[in-house]
This record gives C-alpha cells, structure tokens and sequence, in this order.
C-alpha cells in the first residue's frame, strides 16, 4: 500500500499546471541530426493550439510549429531546423494558445545536440561542393 501512495506523489509533482493544461511530461532529445521534442497532458481545458518555441543559449526563443491537441493529449514535434552541428544546446518550451486567445508558456527544458559522423560527412561534403 504504502507503494502506491509514493507512485502518487511522485506523479503529482511531476504535473505543472498552467492555462488549462495539466503538463506531465515534457522532453526532448537529439535524434539523426534533428530534435525530437515531447510532451504529454493529462488534462486539457479551453486548448486552441500548442506551440513550440526554441532558442539558443542566452539567444531569444522564436516560434518553430503549431500542434493541434488531439484525444490521446500526447504530442511530438521534430526540429528539422536545428543547425547541422555537434555540441550545441537548444533551450524549448511550449506555448500554449486558449481558445480565448489567452496564452501561457511552460518552463524551459535544455536538450543537448549533436549530430553523428555520417551527417556531418554529408554537410562536409555540400560545403566542399560551393567552394
């Protein structure tokens, strides 16, 4: 018993709840020269639409893509705009849009970048094209 209790708190404090939208998870990961970035809700009230946003580090965020919600209230978003580089750290967070035209934001998540050997070769290659 005393099990499920702390699998409880645990959940409970992982949610954050802001503009209608209970937040429960919210990450990102580098992945094949993009970034993957998720979030899932467990609760959505008055939502229009999400957007997500990224900045760089100590830059300013800028809008990348609009999600719709939808009944399963888990979301993906691919950041194909990510500069083909290693070794970059990208801030994200998610805005969210009310059907009032109200909006608030999450808080900011970091997600490390790289990019394996075979895409820089090919961004090597392009380069070496235009010289």
């Amino acid at each position: 018993m005393k099990t499920k209790l702390f699998i409880s708190i645990i959940i409970i404090s992982a949610t954050i709840l802001f503009a209608g939208v209970n937040l429960y998870r919210f990450t990102g990961r580098s992945q094949d020269g993009n970034v993957i970035i998720e979030w899932q809700t467990l609760s959505e009230t008055n939502v229009d639409h999400f957007v997500v946003e990224r900045a760089s580090y100590n830059g300013t965020f800028m809008d990348l893509g609009t999600v719709s919600p939808n009944s399963s209230m888990s979301y993906s978003y691919t950041d194909r705009s990510v500069f083909k580089v290693s070794d970059q750290l990208y801030l994200y967070k998610i805005k969210v849009v009310d059907k009032d035209g109200s909006i608030s934001e999450s808080s900011t998540i970091a997600v490390p970048h790289s990019v394996s050997g075979v895409v820089k070769r090919t961004w090597g290659s392009i380069k070496a094209l235009f010289r």
